[in-house]
């Protein structure tokens, strides 16, 4: 049995605990987040379960109190930023847990946060432990998958990633991410804050770039709104005609002027066709694609789990999906 110390219980929080609290490999021993009027509140209560011998607490410390051994592994899920992380990380890894994260700039951070990186490498290593971040989205569909898709090539020219959802099922915090039914100036300022994104997506080019060997010289990112033609009703919100329903990201990785890579990410409500599709140009030359795409929020929790067991096995320091040994379904 793995166990696992969940740090961070928002709504994927929440989830995980949920699917975790399904299987018989894996158990939550001990649940924390900062927020005061969860404390001591019994967590599999709080995940919508029967009642746990687990009760929340806001520091590390008081989780582990009274536990027979420390937790195999901490999943952390609470910052998209890793200089945000970085203390986090330290407070984990100061008690010899490996840690498997959620945080986006933290999939493949060496070339947008250098210093946090080299940073967080050295704490890992200082503690003894290895530390991996991931998701679906950059984790997986844009840069893991691509990279393995790319291993029956003999040549590789170019690679194109496409990930176009419809944002109506997907959690509330996500569509307020994308910004889904502001007018289009609340989405320029937020976008201005940096708050409004798909946050990982440069970092996906890079992981992509190191895997197939393109030394890139030039890495462009553009967003823009996605306006509603007509309002649009759905559960979680009213989106006025005219407004933003979603966002759309593109990134480019360059050699030489010429286009190697590029990402086209576009998540919306009401989006009318979901699907994740690789297009590689080289010998041979192919395309794979997922109908219906993927769903973000049980493939971020599924994925998150499931690379617990490998990053048991890493060797201390700062991983990404490529570096560790290659992960499976945990029951």
């Amino acid at each position: 049995m793995i166990t696992v110390i969940q740090i961070g219980l928002g709504p994927l929080g929440q989830q995980i605990g949920r699917y975790i609290a399904g299987k018989n490999e894996v158990k939550t021993v001990a649940a924390v987040d900062i927020n005061e009027d969860l404390k001591n509140q019994d967590f599999g209560q709080m995940i919508g379960g029967s009642p746990s011998d687990v009760l929340i607490k806001n520091i590390i410390e008081e989780a582990l109190q009274g536990l027979p051994e420390k937790p195999d592994a901490a999943i952390l899920t609470t910052v998209s930023s890793i200089q945000k992380l970085e203390s986090q990380i330290e407070n984990i890894a100061k008690h010899g847990i490996p840690i498997v994260s959620t945080c986006e700039e933290l999939s493949h951070p060496w070339e947008e946060n250098p210093e946090s990186s080299n940073r967080i490498d050295a704490i890992c290593k200082k503690y003894n432990v290895a530390c991996l971040g991931t998701g679906v989205n950059p984790g997986f569909l844009m840069d893991y998958l691509p990279s393995v898709l790319s291993s029956v090539c003999k040549d590789v020219e170019s690679i194109t990633v496409e990930r176009f959802q419809d944002a109506t099922p997907r959690r509330i915090p996500f569509q307020q991410k994308i910004g889904a039914g502001l007018d289009l100036e609340a989405f320029k300022a937020k976008e201005q804050t940096g708050t409004l994104r798909h946050v990982g997506l440069k970092e996906s080019v890079y992981f992509l770039a190191n895997s197939v060997g393109f030394k890139l010289d030039k890495v462009t990112e553009d967003l823009q709104p996605v306006i509603a033609e007509n309002s649009i009703s759905v559960p979680s919100m009213n989106i006025k005609e005219g407004d933003a329903r979603g966002v759309e990201q593109i990134s480019h990785g360059y050699i030489n002027g010429d286009c190697k890579i590029k990402m086209h990410f576009k998540a919306a409500i009401a989006e009318p066709r979901s699907f994740d599709r690789v297009t590689i140009k080289g010998e041979p030359s192919f395309v794979s694609e997922i109908d219906t795409g993927v769903n973000g929020d049980v493939a971020t929790c599924a994925i998150t789990i499931n690379s617990v067991k490998s990053i048991l096995k890493a060797s201390p320091g700062l991983h990404t999906m490529a570096t560790i040994p290659v992960p499976g379904y945990i029951n």
